[in-house]
């Protein structure tokens, strides 16, 4: 149950704002049934460790397995719809001037849903691309272009190399252009909405501790508390399917009462 002084107190910041930035995570895309990493390995695929799967040298040693587990996850993103919550944020760019997504998940639901400025630090599952990058960074291919089977890791058209997804694997670097952008987002926006994230992945993490420090208003939109609850300004106890359409209504009818 959301705290009605909570949720006034959010609206007002809201108002007073010229620039949001909201910041997303796993249980955005979990209420789409979109299931986390570590719950997508499941059935056939629960024998297999994480290590196996997502990390670059798992994809060295045995790349159709690992192009078969993310084929088979980017096919589901066709069975999902974007929630009320990213509906919600979408529709934030109607009543702020400027609004940005900074995301960790990967299934561009943010996109689709109809947020405008999104900034994706883990990639993306409809994506893939060249696993040497041999034409810059990313190299990306278009799938449509190219003859491939959900069992076998195709050629990149280029130079041979395997083709993979264009996500952000164990032990890679995130994408520096997307990091920075995140950052210097977190340090310019007068709110910062956290959404769907327990703050245990960085350096994703560390971008509400920026903003607030910077002068920014932290809200987090949770469950339950979570590793940013301490950092929060104003924490909305609820899923964002439930929080999020509340909050804009709410923001929308004091903006219409407004002279």
């Amino acid at each position: 149950m959301v705290d009605e002084s909570n949720l006034s107190e959010a609206v007002a910041a809201l108002k007073r704002a010229v620039r949001v930035v909201v910041s997303s995570g796993a249980g955005m895309s979990k209420e789409s049934g979109i299931p986390t990493f570590r719950d997508a390995l499941e059935g056939l695929w629960a024998r297999y460790d994480p290590a196996e799967l997502a990390t670059p040298e798992a994809f060295q040693r045995n790349p159709d397995l690992v192009w078969a587990w993310y084929i088979e996850r980017s096919e589901k993103l066709c069975t999902v719809q974007p929630h009320a919550g990213h509906y919600a944020i979408a529709e934030l760019e109607g009543l702020i001037p400027e609004v940005v997504v900074l995301t960790q998940n990967v299934d561009g639901l943010h996109v689709r849903a109809g947020s405008r400025d999104v900034v994706e630090l883990h990639g993306n599952l409809e994506r893939f691309k060249c696993s040497a990058d041999c034409r810059g960074r990313p190299t990306v291919i278009d799938l449509s272009t190219i003859s491939y089977s959900k069992d076998h890791a195709p050629p990149c058209p280029y130079c041979g190399a395997r083709v993979r997804p264009d996500v952000v694997w164990f032990g890679e670097l995130l994408p520096p252009e997307a990091v920075e952008r995140a950052f210097e987002e977190a340090r310019r926006c007068q709110v910062m909405l956290v959404v769907g994230t327990s703050g245990a992945v960085q350096p994703a993490a560390s971008l509400p501790v920026e903003a607030r420090r910077a002068g920014a208003v932290v809200i987090e939109v949770n469950p339950a508390p979570s590793f940013i609850t301490p950092t929060a300004h104003i924490f909305l106890q609820g899923t964002a399917g439930t929080v999020l359409p509340r909050l804009v209504a709410a923001l929308r009818a004091e903006q219409e009462e407004s002279p």
